[in-house]
């Protein structure tokens, strides 16, 4: 089971003092968050990729380059790489770079983008996420697996003997999950190709998450790739904590009531009550944060949003340290514990590189 967070780069004014961060504070900010996160222990740090304001996090592959080259073991990830407005050629070449770079020490979730003035930006019509998303990633697919692709679709120009460089590293490409909020689509896509799905869940309910996680386990089987117990998930989660759960809500509460996406909406008692977010003692995101597996079964990756609504560097540093310190450790052993002998492990570059060498051996023998 892999614990980390993921960020969506928002530059929002802490409602508590009124002050904004400058962009080049947030972005430096990311940073020392993602090294904090290597240092509490914590597996992966996965950035988001957004084009318009409040955001700063438009280029997802330098961020990760930079955090990579001062961390040693952390893995980075992306949440999410937008395969819609974003070039698959580009993408291609960018994260296999990256993966060069980090000697395997990446992989990519690929989502729709769900900002419609970004689309006509790129050239692109937001009534098509769907079919872009899809036409997209079959190219992206072939470009890392095949040497030579030859290529015709609806949404970019033909492609004649492309060859994309440079070569996924020990011929392995990337590790690829398919995000979604609430696209069954999504869940098919990453079902066919037998990719990871990763559910957002942070805004919906349960019985939403559970919904889409059972299709894309039923469709994965459908496809061949495995039980659909087998099937690699991902879940989003948010969380605030204290020592105790008074402080918790009290301190967090005028970042909920003002946050960009959710502030001015359900109160924090009825959010928390319908949805993933937990805010209280760390106990009580442990309960909560295992309760999860009640409805979408084993899964192997589970990320916390904590940087987010103004909350200061200070603040998401200390949220760091309690994950690290009083969460992370039991729900390892907790989730350990619980998972079958037959799930699968969240897969690595080093993982898959064994199970290419599997392959090719048996082919040979």
């Amino acid at each position: 089971m892999q614990f980390g967070i993921f960020t969506v780069g928002d530059v929002t004014t802490d409602p508590t003092t009124g002050r904004t961060p400058s962009e080049h504070e947030r972005i430096k900010n990311t940073v020392a968050i993602a090294k904090k996160a290597e240092e509490a222990g914590l597996d992966v740090v996965a950035v988001g990729q957004h084009h318009n304001p409040p955001f700063v996090a438009s280029s997802p592959t330098t961020t990760m380059a930079y955090i990579a080259a001062q961390t040693e073991r952390i893995l980075l990830s992306t949440a999410t790489t937008l395969i819609t407005t974003t070039d698959p050629v580009r993408i291609a070449e960018d994260y296999g770079t990256l993966q060069h770079l980090t000697d395997g020490r990446m992989d990519l979730m690929l989502g729709r983008g769900n900002t419609g003035p970004v689309y006509p930006w790129f050239g692109k019509d937001i009534r098509d996420g769907i079919d872009l998303a899809i036409e997209n990633y079959a190219l992206l697919n072939r470009l890392w697996r095949e040497d030579v692709v030859d290529w015709q679709g609806r949404f970019r120009t033909p492609l004649q003997g492309f060859t994309s460089t440079p070569r996924p590293l020990d011929g392995v490409p990337p590790f690829v999950w398919h995000g979604s909020i609430r696209s069954p689509e999504i869940a098919e896509q990453a079902a066919f190709y037998g990719d990871g799905f990763f559910s957002n869940h942070i805004f919906w309910p349960a019985s939403h998450t559970a919904q889409m996680v059972e299709l894309y386990r039923r469709r994965f089987e459908h496809y061949g790739h495995g039980t659909a117990e087998e099937a690699i998930v991902g879940l989003g989660g948010q969380v605030f904590m204290r020592k105790n759960s008074q402080d918790a809500v009290r301190e967090f509460r005028p970042y909920f009531d003002n946050a960009p996406v959710y502030g001015h909406g359900p109160s924090l008692e009825e959010f928390t009550a319908e949805t993933p977010l937990t805010v209280g003692s760390p106990q009580e995101v442990i309960e909560k944060t295992l309760g999860f597996r009640d409805y979408v079964g084993d899964y192997q990756r589970q990320l916390f949003l904590l940087d987010h609504a103004g909350l200061p560097l200070k603040t998401v540093l200390e949220q760091l340290d309690l994950l690290g310190e009083e969460v992370v450790p039991v729900l390892r052993k907790e989730f350990a514990a619980l998972k079958p002998a037959h799930v699968p492990d969240a897969p690595t570059h080093v993982s898959l590189v064994a199970a290419a060498e599997r392959v090719e051996t048996a082919v040979t023998t």
